[in-house]
């Protein structure tokens, strides 16, 4: 019952935020225009288009992560990392965060490494991720200055928010108290088993963060940071001449878009829906694009990726049942939640 309500509030709740703000950013609009408009005005040419540039992101995504496991001597095949890839895409869709988990178990399992490792590695390309989104959104904000104070002017709820939490000393106090509750457990009680145990995850988790440095072919690694953020940028760059009403965007109005999206993306509901329509159509209506036009915008763009999801989800499974060695998927799955679970709880019970 624990369980249950757990992934109820995990699980289920965000995406219900999610289809809430969905609803309530498109009840003020006339849906039977914007279908109209999906009917007539829209030019799928490019939508498709965009849908095939996410193909190549996703698949130098697993470039890039092999770059990693080869540094700890973890040889999959690239069909299995576009299998892991494509599947964890799929799989955030239904449970948000844990497609990210559910790749490095179905690695771990089906090339027999150790699971805190691929892990690891995990965090470390997800941190390269972070890393260019700050970069990303602090670039735009210098450029596009305006749009951003007039986002926040009209969502005081949000900039308080930031504020709120930049400014409050108890962040400060938890995040010292943290460090030194940490620092003295360790020190006090180092022959402690569950201290023993949290040191060997962390050595782990450590050894597969750390491939970053100790890699062959940074230079690729770099290179394929910067191919799959510039594929994401023109997903949505080619979105904009589907539609004649936003075909005039310039650059730096769409990159204002991206990082806007991209952030409503970074909130824990499946696939973003809901908050990446509201940054989006936000963010169009400082251009004047309102109403109507933003909003079958915003859903196509948006929609688009998603159906795409689901048919490299699809692809994915079917390449996985077909593979002789792949572990069942349901036991990847059982212990990906075990996993998952084990990570927020006290670590007495993880094994390598």
């Amino acid at each position: 019952m624990k369980r249950i309500i757990r992934d109820i509030v995990k699980y289920l709740l965000p995406l219900l935020c999610g289809i809430w703000l969905f609803g309530y950013v498109y009840q003020e609009l006339d849906i039977d225009t914007i279908f109209e408009i999906l009917k007539s005005d829209v030019n799928y040419f490019w939508v498709i288009l965009s849908m095939a540039v996410a193909v190549f992101s996703h698949i130098a995504r697993a470039f890039r992560w092999r770059l990693q496991l080869r540094a700890l001597n973890i040889n999959p095949s690239m069909r299995v990392l576009i299998n892991a890839i494509f599947g964890m895409y799929a799989m955030n869709l239904v449970f948000p965060r844990l497609g990210e988990v559910w790749r490095c178990g179905y690695v771990a399992q089906r090339e027999k490494a150790s699971f805190t490792k691929v892990l690891g590695s995990m965090v470390s390309d997800r941190l390269s991720d972070t890393v260019m989104v700050a970069m990303l959104t602090l670039m735009v904000f210098l450029m596009q200055m305006r749009p951003f104070l007039r986002f926040l002017d009209e969502n005081p709820s949000i900039e308080a928010g930031i504020k709120g939490v930049l400014t409050s000393v108890w962040l400060y106090v938890f995040i010292a108290a943290c460090i030194v509750a940490v620092v003295w457990l360790f020190r006090t009680r180092s022959q402690n088993r569950f201290v023993q145990r949290v040191r060997g995850l962390m050595s782990n988790v450590w050894a597969g963060f750390a491939s970053i440095l100790t890699m062959k072919g940074k230079f690729w690694f770099l290179f394929y940071t910067l191919f799959i953020w510039f594929c994401y940028f023109m997903q949505l760059y080619l979105c904009i001449f589907a539609f004649p009403s936003t075909a005039h965007l310039s650059v730096t109005a769409v990159l204002l878009l991206y990082v806007l999206g991209s952030l409503g993306m970074g909130l824990p509901v499946q696939g973003g829906i809901g908050p990446w329509h509201f940054a989006v159509i936000a963010g169009l209506s400082y251009y004047g694009i309102t109403g109507n036009e933003a909003g079958a915008f915003a859903f196509v763009a948006h929609g688009s990726q998603m159906l795409l999801v689901v048919l490299i989800g699809i692809y994915a499974f079917i390449s996985m049942a077909c593979d002789k060695n792949n572990p069942r998927s349901e036991s990847v799955l059982a212990n990906v939640r075990d996993r998952s679970s084990d990570l927020e709880k006290p670590l007495t019970n993880i094994e390598e």
